[in-house]
């Protein structure tokens, strides 16, 4: 938890509160929820190209981290070789690992420090105290952190919809190709046989 006991940590949990209401986070908390939700987080620093959270990760799926400095980079696995992609890289104001702390599922990506990181971790027992102490405010959370999940679903809806139809375009271009193939492999093959006769 962030300890209001020095002007400096006083001025982060200020930032944070401030930060947790942004648009990459979650804009619809009031100013007076996000004040109360940072008591219940604690900061942590981190090194550049430590992880943070890593995909397929069960045990330590238990909290979310707002980005309060620095860049992280969110990775996903792309093959059996260990081979990954970044999807994105996100800095001061967003959330990560906020999947985890509600459902207790394995990561579904790999969270990656690019730069040195100074973050506000909430964790799953922070948020129980939260719903026991402050249950509205509680509630206003996990109804603002749905809608996030919500969005960010549609977006990949929209995504697939997106590589659906490219997909389609690209399978008709080979159907076409293919089809100038076989007629050219037809005509050789009739061409094969006119010289031979």
């Amino acid at each position: 938890m962030f300890s209001v006991k020095s002007r400096a940590s006083a001025h982060v949990q200020a930032k944070a509160a401030a930060m947790l209401v942004t648009e990459g986070a979650l804009v619809e908390l009031s100013a007076s929820d996000a004040r109360v939700i940072v008591t219940y987080m604690r900061p942590s620093l981190v090194k550049t190209g430590e992880v943070v959270i890593r995909e397929g990760e069960a045990l330590k799926n238990d909290f979310m981290a707002l980005v309060l400095d620095g860049e992280v980079t969110i990775e996903n696995s792309i093959s059996a070789a260990h081979e990954s992609m970044v999807v994105s890289v996100e800095g001061p104001g967003s959330l990560i690992g906020d999947m985890g702390i509600l459902d207790n599922a394995p990561r579904s990506a790999t969270c990656i420090a690019a730069t040195d990181l100074a973050l506000a971790v909430l964790t799953r027992e922070a948020m129980t105290r939260l719903l026991d102490d402050h249950p509205a405010v509680a509630a206003r959370l996990l109804m603002a952190m749905s809608k996030r999940l919500s969005d960010h679903l549609r977006e990949t809806n929209r995504k697939l919809m997106t590589f659906a139809q490219v997909s389609k375009a690209l399978q008709q271009e080979l159907d076409a190709a293919h089809g100038v193939n076989k007629r050219l492999l037809d005509q050789i093959s009739a061409l094969e046989k006119a010289a031979r006769a």
